[in-house]
């Protein structure tokens, strides 16, 4: 069915949580943490309920909305990342999910496609296939065309207008991880990964602060590995251009039931030191930490 005729929604594809009055040049986003599951994807899953939500970012946005309380305005999805990442380019896409071919502007070479996990993904969490028969490329395009793209529409209006009235924009794209990785064995990963692509994304200046205040929070806090940042921090962060992107995931062990993604005792604790966070790096904005460029484009 085209993207015109698809019934609408019951529910908002995103919302934007808004402060009275924007005060900060900050952004928060947090992509995948959407937990309405369409029924006909559900139908369509070979998993159950609970395996399809291990790619979920469960409750991030309830961590990060105490941006609110620091003046600073947050876009959340509602969508799972199962269903549609929006931490991916528009038409990232494995031609070996589909019935039949994809646009010849499909990018189906990339590493996110390889591994499974490009905007329509074809796994979850590390390895296990979501559907047993092949989809119809019509269906991706109405989904990218539908929430993909007004996604970042919204996100790409709250960025830029966040520059215009501040003189720049400071960018953080929410997420979470797993605690622990399995490749033939079991290995930790620390509190907290701060991604910046590697020092393109945003400046130095701005991310070490990041990882300070986020260390001062009694968290064990890495530098980009395992996580860089994705599509999101490296196509909005334009430091040169005065918008600044960092990636932060939050290990999950901090504050949930990876099993059950029932929330533990914990859970309020790290939304008081993530309160703490945020208020501590507006302050640090504000004092003048980062300089707007020198000439508007």
């Amino acid at each position: 069915m085209p993207t015109s005729e698809r019934p609408a929604p019951a529910y908002p594809a995103f919302e934007v949580l808004s402060p009275a009055r924007q005060t900060v040049p900050l952004v928060f986003n947090s992509p995948h943490s959407g937990r309405v599951y369409p029924p006909d994807f559900l139908a369509a899953s070979r998993l159950d309920r609970s395996a399809i939500r291990r790619s979920e970012d469960t409750y991030v946005d309830e961590l990060f909305a105490a941006a609110n309380s620091h003046g600073a305005p947050l876009l959340r999805a509602n969508f799972p990342r199962a269903w549609l990442d929006v931490n991916r380019e528009p038409y990232e896409l494995d031609p070996k999910m589909f019935s039949d071919r994809l646009p010849h502007y499909a990018n189906v070479g990339s590493v996110r496609v390889a591994g499974g996990l490009g905007t329509i993904a074809r796994i979850v969490s590390e390895s296990e296939e979501i559907y047993d028969q092949p989809l119809s490329v019509t269906d991706a395009l109405d989904r990218i065309e539908g929430y993909h793209k007004p996604y970042h529409r919204a996100l790409a209006a709250m960025v830029g207008d966040t520059r215009q009235r501040f003189g720049l924009a400071v960018l953080i794209d929410c997420h979470s991880m797993p605690s622990a990785v399995r490749n033939g064995h079991s290995r930790q990963r620390p509190d907290v990964v701060v991604g910046d692509r590697y020092g393109t994304s945003c400046a130095p200046a701005l991310t070490g602060l990041v990882i300070e205040l986020l260390r001062g929070c009694g968290y064990a806090v890495a530098r980009n590995k395992p996580y860089a940042g994705g599509y999101i921090t490296e196509h909005y962060g334009k430091p040169a251009r005065g918008v600044h992107a960092l990636q932060i995931e939050i290990n999950r062990s901090l504050y949930m039931n990876e099993r059950t993604l029932e929330r533990t005792a914990s859970f309020e604790q790290l939304r008081l030191n993530l309160l703490k966070f945020i208020g501590d790096l507006a302050d640090a904005i504000d004092a003048g930490l980062l300089a707007p460029p020198a000439a508007a484009e």
